[in-house]
């Protein structure tokens, strides 16, 4: 889509550093430069603001990647396409199987509604909920790998969504400052959020995370539909 777009030797690309090592590679095939701006810390996807930054004389384009489900903010990125000139490209993540959408936003509304001790994500319109993912405060990233661990001890199939930001990978190594970048990538841990996950399930889900993370939740224990 770059090369039919134009975008070439020489020229500069803006793509995000958190997550989506495959688009920094494919910047470079074409034989242009990513250029690696920082993210929106309630969507995970690229910051308008921080790619209008970004741009230099040398930019040609923008990839605006749509992660975890959530939908990045189209309208202002076309918006500094428009005042800069720029190709604006999309790039969606595995989507979500049209028959799991209502019941893996019934579990994740289940998610929000008891899990203490974690910062739940900001739902926002049309969030289909690829990953579900939540942040883990403390010190950074001894914190967040020692909470995972102690809930994959638990028998909970959790996963660290990024773990190195492309930016601190050996080929793509830059000096840039990415703050919600680098915090996401130390923060963030998907849990299970999978329509085929039971009643049962998804209680073991909040108590271990509770226990973990916070007082343990009181209150409704109401089920929900499978």
């Amino acid at each position: 889509m770059l090369r039919a777009g134009g975008v070439g030797l020489g020229d500069e690309v803006v793509v995000p550093a958190f997550g989506n090592v495959d688009i920094a590679e494919a910047v470079v095939r074409i034989g242009a430069l990513p250029v690696f701006a920082d993210i929106d810390p309630v969507t995970y996807c690229l910051d308008p603001v921080a790619v209008e930054a970004a741009v230099t004389p040398r930019t040609a384009a923008v990839v605006v990647v749509h992660r975890f489900g959530r939908t990045a903010d189209l309208r202002r990125m076309h918006e500094v396409g428009q005042r800069h000139g720029l190709l604006v490209l999309e790039y969606h993540e595995t989507e979500v199987p049209r028959g799991e959408l209502a019941q893996r936003r019934e579990r994740a509304a289940y998610l929000d509604a008891r899990l203490r001790g974690v910062v739940t994500p900001d739902g926002g319109a049309g969030h289909t909920y690829q990953q579900y993912v939540v942040r883990v405060l403390g010190n950074g990233r001894p914190d967040r790998d020692a909470f995972a661990a102690a809930l994959r001890a638990r028998g909970i199939a959790c996963r660290v969504p990024v773990k190195t930001p492309v930016h601190r990978l050996p080929d793509f190594r830059r000096y840039v400052s990415l703050p919600e970048t680098e915090r996401a990538a130390q923060e963030t841990l998907a849990l299970p959020v999978d329509a085929s996950l039971t009643k049962r399930e998804m209680r073991r889900i909040v108590s271990a995370c509770n226990a973990l993370g916070g007082p343990m939740a009181v209150g409704s224990t109401a089920e929900f539909g499978v």
